[in-house]
């Protein structure tokens, strides 16, 4: 196993973060590390790359002890933060010497950082200083100071927080380069990010494992006797009588005329009847396929 996590427990003061969590990731796994603000995640890759100790339980990386040997797992693990620490008055190349200067590369710095130039995109960029850069570029500073070590192990915190949509893809289509290589852990709350990249999905909630299993079986394993129903009205008004329906277990509104019933059963038909008795013209009305967004939500609720 590339990552063992035993029995991890974490408390900031009073607040218990991390609570006697454990799990394990495989060699080449791509894994989506899932759970609210505040559930531990970060905490959880802080403590795994050794930035932090935990107050209770222990970490392997490659099977390193991570507490009794940090510069070993640093070898080990290539690191991207949710807050990239890179320095904006270098400039690119510069800084990818300097990291490769940092892990001691010696003589193989320099094809090492210009491999990494071409791999990350970086070619047109690389003469330019960090701080001149679009966000989604200072990413690919990130992921490629990440990769320079040559790291059994890549953990990335959020990498495409703050990015526009084409940022998004290039920055996936890396991830998933990289990830046919490497073992990857990633923490994202874009739920499409992790149909498009991962392989599993580890879900952290309260500080407690919450759903560990493939990606395909997460989705189509979860809540087996529930179905969801979108419908679509004319026009906005009192819809209070959706939460009466029987068999309607939960009713989410996704925009100001639009729902999504979390139903026991099929009740299209007392739907449809519901609304006709309250005089609401009714648009649309489907079954809807579950999402990891559905999964999510109904396990962190």
């Amino acid at each position: 196993m590339s990552i063992v996590v035993e029995h991890l427990s974490k408390s900031y003061g009073k607040q218990l973060v991390l609570d006697d969590i454990s799990f394990s990731i495989g060699t080449g796994e791509v894994v989506a590390f899932l759970g609210n603000n505040g559930a531990g995640k970060s905490t959880t890759m802080k403590i795994i790359t050794g930035y932090l100790e935990p107050d209770a339980g222990k970490v392997e990386v490659c099977g390193v002890d991570v507490q009794k040997n940090p510069l070993e797992t640093h070898r080990r693990i290539g690191y991207l933060p949710e807050h990239n620490p890179i320095y904006p008055e270098m400039f690119v190349k510069e800084y990818l010497m300097f990291i490769a200067g940092v892990y001691k590369l010696g003589k193989t710095s320099a094809s090492r950082v210009d491999e990494m130039i071409e791999k990350t995109g970086l070619t047109r960029e690389y003469k330019k200083k960090i701080g001149m850069l679009s966000k989604g570029y200072r990413q690919r500073v990130g992921l490629a100071q990440a990769l320079i070590p040559n790291p059994d192990v890549l953990i990335l915190d959020e990498p495409t927080t703050g990015l526009d949509p084409n940022q998004i893809i290039g920055v996936r289509d890396l991830i998933k380069e990289v990830g046919k290589e490497k073992t990857v852990m990633l923490s994202t709350h874009i739920m499409q990010e992790v149909s498009a990249i991962c392989d599993r999905v580890i879900i952290i909630n309260k500080g407690k494992v919450a759903v560990d299993d493939k990606e395909s079986l997460v989705v189509t394993s979860s809540d087996d006797h529930c179905q969801l129903v979108y419908l679509e009205f004319l026009k906005p008004g009192d819809l209070s009588f959706l939460h009466e329906i029987p068999g309607v277990r939960d009713v989410t509104q996704t925009s100001v005329n639009s729902f999504v019933l979390s139903c026991e059963e099929d009740v299209r038909e007392h739907i449809f009847r519901a609304a006709v008795e309250h005089q609401q013209v009714l648009l649309t009305m489907r079954l809807q396929e579950r999402s990891m967004e559905d999964v999510f939500r109904t396990v962190t609720k």
